[in-house]
Formats: structure tokens, C-alpha cells, sequence
């Protein structure tokens, strides 16, 4: 992996501050991959679906709903989930506060493309690509043994501390929710961990970013379409600023952020190991003219270092394994190099047929 990024970085939040009426060219998106607004979302097929997590955990109804949700979406959004909300709100808090410090202490922490690790604003090194509308912050969380606290924000004051205790939830939300994603699919309830590498060696990263105010948000996306490398994410919306949306066939749905929720979507990797029937579904982040937008996103990830393939006990004769296995170290590497690019790098796993 290469160690500088291709060309100097802008801060895009520093560029919206200028008042600028245009979006600069290297932010314009080619016109296909231009945002698309469906205008009318009020049939219910079109809405993201909404489980209570006191349900689900009361099988097997419950278990039947993740099911559809996983086939049918890749995406749900989760409320009774156990994190407590108040918590939720101070980490929102806590980094909008660090994204509105000046930009120079904010580039103390400038991240690099050999770990992406700190404060950025580009995914993927190819020269002249065209850039996102959006700035990050991006740490690792675990194992606990790669932290490096100096490269976690210390202003505000509280913002390590509440990484931490907001860290910590959603790693145990998160070990819930791959045991009910295992049963779902009809495996013991410690299978899917087990493939992951067992509790005690997955990682998870944290991401924090943040949307400004653009001049053409016609014209670019806050994220390109892509899907998450890793095993499940949960995201922390911005409960005032729509901007999340998922593909469903043609379309581009908007998610509706209810109270009090947090997103959850399917990752590659667990596609891979459910055999393709669980998808991790291409999703992207559009932006807006009036009001800028913060979201936090954890990534819940297999252990980084062993192969990971389609689980045996999905695989019949009229389903052989659909994908080739790979380490995860090595397939996160193909989005740090090229940046978002939709289902190409799950595709591109696809056992010969």
C-alpha cells in the first residue's frame, strides 16, 4: 500500500466555507453515477424495515423477520437495541463539535492511505479520481491491541471517553446481532462468530463523517454507491438531515430515519459466508444545499487474517459455493486502493462456473 496520497488533500467542509456557488469539477460525478431522487416513497416496499429488537430476540418470529430484512434488503434499521440513547446523542454531539475546530487542528491528526487511521477526506489512491463531498475521521477500535490513542481527537474534551463508552455498546450489540443473524440462517447460534474468528479477535473500526453544505448537490454524491467490505455495520444517523440511501432494483430509496435508531447493513463478508443469501446491498450518501450532516459508522469485521468462504452447512448440490475465499486483510485492500466502485470487488470473487 502506498504511503502518501496522490494528490494534496482538501478539506471539503473548508471548501463549503468559502460560499463557493459551484462545486469544482474534480467533485462532479460522471452523469450515470449522478445522485437519483425517486419521488415518491409512500408505499410501505419502499422503506427500509424496522425491527424491534425485544421482538426479534423472541423466537423464532422474530428470527423470520431478520431473515426477509437480509435477503430482501441488506439493511434495517433496529430500535430497542440496548444502546442507550443518550449516549448516542453526546458521541453525535461530540463529533460535530470536533468537525466545527478550526481545520488546523483538525490536519494534526491527517490521516494516510497506509492505514487510513485520522482525520481525511478521499478514499482510494488513484490519481484524478473523482473525490466525494465529504470529510472523516477514522479510528480503529478493535481488537483493543491496535488502538493508538494519539490518533483518536482529543478536543472536545470528552470525545475519547465517549468513543469508548459508545464503542463498547455497540460491540455488544453487535456480538447480538451476528448470533440472531447465525439462527436466522438456521446455524448454531456461535457459528457465524466462530467464522469471524471468535469475540475475542474481530476487529471493528469507527467512522465518523461529516456532510457539508454543497452549492450542486445534483452534481456529486457525499459517498459513492459501494458496499461495505467488512461483516455487519451499524450506522448512528443524523436524525435532522436525510442523506442514507440504499439501492432496492432500480431505485435509490431515502432512508427515513425513525427515533432513537440505529441502522444496521449486511457486509460483504457476510455475504460471502451465507453463500449469497444474505446481501450486502450497494448503498451511498447524497448531499444537501441548506444544512451540512454527521454520521458515525462502526464496522464489525472477521478477524483480519484467516480465509473466509461460504460456511459448508449452506452449501447443497443445487447451490455449490458461489465465492473463492479470501482474508479480509487482503479484500479491504482493494477498496483503500480504488475507493468506492458499487459490488465489484464481491463480484470479483465469484467462483468460475
Amino acid at each position: 500500500m502506498v504511503a502518501t496520497w496522490p494528490e494534496p488533500i482538501v478539506s471539503v467542509q473548508a471548501l463549503s466555507q468559502t460560499g463557493l456557488s459551484t462545486v469544482p469539477n474534480r467533485y462532479v460525478k460522471p452523469v450515470h453515477q449522478r445522485p437519483v431522487y425517486n419521488s415518491d416513497q409512500s408505499d410501505l416496499d419502499m422503506e427500509v424495515p424496522v425491527l424491534d429488537m425485544r421482538d426479534v430476540w423472541k423466537k423464532p418470529e422474530g428470527l423470520k423477520r431478520v431473515r426477509n430484512a437480509c435477503e430482501e434488503w441488506g439493511f434495517f434499521q433496529v430500535v430497542n437495541h440496548g444502546v442507550d440513547y443518550a449516549l448516542m446523542e453526546s458521541v453525535r454531539g461530540a463529533w460535530r463539535e470536533f468537525f466545527d475546530l478550526p481545520v488546523e487542528m483538525k490536519r494534526k491528526y491527517a490521516n494516510s492511505p497506509d492505514t487510513y487511521e485520522g482525520y481525511g477526506s478521499r478514499i482510494g489512491v488513484v490519481k484524478d479520481a473523482k473525490l466525494d463531498w465529504s470529510d472523516y475521521f477514522f479510528l480503529n477500535y478493535l481488537p483493543s491491541s491496535i488502538r493508538n490513542p494519539s490518533k483518536w481527537p482529543s478536543q472536545p474534551p470528552k470525545i475519547r471517553k465517549l468513543i469508548e463508552e459508545y464503542g463498547e455498546e455497540v460491540r455488544k450489540l453487535c456480538e447480538r446481532l451476528v448470533e440472531t443473524l447465525s439462527e436466522s440462517l438456521g446455524l448454531e447460534p456461535n457459528h457465524l462468530m466462530k467464522a469471524f474468528g471468535g469475540e475475542d479477535k474481530v476487529g471493528a473500526n469507527l467512522r465518523a463523517n461529516f456532510y457539508p453544505k454543497c452549492p450542486q448537490p445534483h452534481l456529486t454524491l457525499g459517498l459513492s454507491s459501494h458496499s461495505d467490505p467488512g461483516g455487519i455495520t451499524i450506522v448512528l444517523p443524523d436524525e435532522k438531515v436525510a442523506g442514507l440511501q440504499v439501492r432496492r432494483g432500480d431505485c435509490w430509496v431515502t432512508v427515513k430515519s425513525v427515533p432513537n435508531a440505529l441502522i444496521v447493513n449486511i457486509g460483504d463478508q457476510v455475504q460471502i459466508l451465507s453463500n449469497g443469501i444474505y446481501k450486502s446491498v450497494e448503498h451511498q450518501v447524497v448531499v444537501n444545499s441548506g444544512m451540512d450532516r454527521v454520521s458515525l459508522a462502526l464496522f464489525y469485521n472477521p478477524r483480519s487474517d484467516i480465509p473466509i468462504g461460504p460456511v459448508k452447512e449452506l452449501l447443497t448440490e443445487d447451490r455449490p459455493a458461489l465465492y473463492k475465499p479470501i482474508r479480509f486483510d487482503e479484500y479491504r485492500l482493494l477498496i483503500r486502493q480504488k475507493g468506492p466502485s458499487g459490488k465489484n470487488q464481491v463480484d470479483s470473487l465469484l467462483a468460475s462456473t
